[in-house]
């Protein structure tokens, strides 16, 4: 017997009856038969269902994901889902400012920074990103004829991720502690905007120098030095490291970061830091008995000195 697809249903196609014969027994008539030939319009109507189904579940995920990065105050798992957005978006500028090393370090400093300040935080830690990088990148060409630039075409490591956030991070976890309670609590909040003033003053002004700077000079004594040397200040990079420290406690004080007082101060201790970094590395870095201080060392000096300046300064403003 043939068999009949589940997709068709019957049409009437009649049969011709078998042949007949009026001189044998063995051949009888057999009645018509019908055979079903139309095909099924509908062969899984539980798909539109499924469909429905799985879109509502996605509508649902993506809200929750929306609904847990506008988390307030910020948890571990929206500052890691937040971080992890931004980095998969913001990569082409990652890459070309850090080494894969340094992406995952600067990965957990943005984990830390969304949980102890917000996107808010963030924003200002990206700007430092942002803009160290590109001044990094100025006349590159230049600097390495030089001897000069930062190694791996300015891409940074994860030694020079720590060195530049050191501070910040100690302020991040005493923020997300509650050291001090409310009372402290905007106190590590300055710290934070000032330890990143400090490192992008101190890079604007090191890379503008040694890009722009006619005249070099070393801080201590104030001879005339190749540029490049460690300690050595011009009057371009001084200059335009006021302006990046000017620019970044803008950002600070527009985010809700810090007031219009703290911002000046984060200014004048950013710039008081830099002088103390510029001394220490004329004075101590690659001499006898301090191989040890690098410059990774020294700018974690030079952030922790920019945040504790700060909040001195602030408590002895602000308590008088």
């Amino acid at each position: 017997m043939m068999a009949v697809s589940p997709l068709l249903h019957t049409q009437a196609i009649p049969i011709p009856p078998p042949l007949q014969s009026h001189h044998s027994p063995l051949f009888t008539t057999l009645p018509k038969r019908t055979l079903i030939l139309h095909r099924n319009p509908n062969p899984n109507p539980s798909r539109p269902a499924k469909m429905v189904a799985q879109a509502g579940s996605v509508q649902s995920a993506v809200s929750a994901a929306v609904k847990l990065i506008q988390s307030s105050p910020p948890t571990w798992q929206s500052a890691l889902l937040s971080n992890l957005i931004i980095f998969v978006l913001g990569s082409p500028i990652l890459v070309s400012g850090l080494s894969l090393s340094g992406i995952a370090s600067a990965f957990l400093l943005g984990t830390l920074t969304w949980r102890a300040f917000g996107s808010s935080g963030f924003l200002l830690v990206a700007t430092y990103f942002i803009i160290g990088t590109a001044v990094t990148k100025v006349k590159m060409a230049q600097k390495e004829a030089q001897g000069v630039a930062e190694k791996r075409k300015g891409r940074r490591g994860p030694g020079s991720v720590i060195g530049s956030s050191a501070a910040g991070c100690v302020c991040g976890f005493l923020s997300i502690f509650g050291v001090g309670g409310a009372a402290f609590s905007q106190l590590w909040k300055l710290g934070f905007v000032a330890s990143f003033c400090t490192k992008l003053s101190d890079t604007v002004s090191s890379e503008i120098g040694k890009a722009y700077g006619k005249i070099t000079y070393l801080i201590t004594t104030l001879k005339v030095v190749p540029r490049g040397t460690e300690g050595a200040v011009s009057v371009e990079g001084t200059i335009a490291g006021l302006l990046a420290s000017i620019l970044l406690a803008f950002v600070g004080c527009f985010m809700g970061e810090i007031s219009a007082a703290e911002a000046i101060i984060c200014i004048i201790a950013s710039q008081i830091a830099n002088v103390g970094e510029s001394i220490i590395g004329a004075a101590l870095q690659e001499k006898e008995g301090f191989q040890w201080l690098d410059n990774n060392a020294v700018n974690i000096i030079n952030i922790s000195m920019g945040s504790i300046i700060a909040i001195l300064i602030q408590q002895a403003v602000f308590r008088n």
